[in-house]
């Protein structure tokens, strides 16, 4: 749960140890404005992945579903910066699929936290094989990291791709051929 006080007196000792007024204009209604940025941009502390992937439907078919180039924003917990790219799903269905629209939403239930990449892509993968129950998912999750893009290295366009496998894609590599193919990797 946001405590949304005590972000506004976060951001106003934040403000004045970086030797600013916080009474200027500019800056008066700052400590309001981030705390109600972070309600939304971090929502997702408070959703259930299961919430979105409880809703099924029964198929005859165990072909391959992959929903790709989902746009995500997530902040890296070690910085607090923004990494933002795209993530790519597949599962084997085992009888269920979900609607489509319930993969992008678990991966922002998910992205709206305080992430790491790795665990991120983890994450989506282990709430499909929970709540879906396919017969296996992959997630790949593809980023940039604007802790590497604006401070420390600072090596704009370099991109982190993490991949997540479970169930069948752990022991066929066919499957995960198909996915990278499909993806056209």
């Amino acid at each position: 749960m946001i405590d949304h006080e005590k972000i506004e007196q976060a951001v106003r000792l934040l403000l004045e140890g970086m030797g600013e007024d916080i009474t200027r204009e500019g800056l008066k209604d700052t400590p309001d404005r981030i705390a109600r940025m972070y309600e939304e941009i971090y929502g997702g502390m408070d959703e259930d992945a299961g919430v979105h992937l409880a809703k099924t439907f029964t198929v005859d078919s165990s072909e391959m579903v992959i929903e790709k180039d989902i746009t995500f924003y997530s902040t890296c917990e070690h910085h607090l910066l923004p990494f933002y790219g795209k993530a790519h799903i597949a599962y084997i269905p085992d009888g269920k699929v979900v609607g489509l629209s319930k993969l992008a939403r678990t991966v922002e239930v998910f992205a709206r936290r305080l992430q790491l990449q790795e665990q991120l892509t983890g994450q989506i993968a282990d709430a499909l094989m929970q709540y879906m129950c396919p017969k296996g998912a992959m997630v790949m999750v593809e980023a940039e990291h604007m802790c590497m893009t604006m401070r420390g290295i600072k090596k704009p366009g370099s991109q982190t791709v993490t991949i997540a496998r479970r169930g069948v894609f752990e022991t066929d590599p066919t499957l995960e051929e198909r996915f990278f193919r499909m993806l056209g990797k």
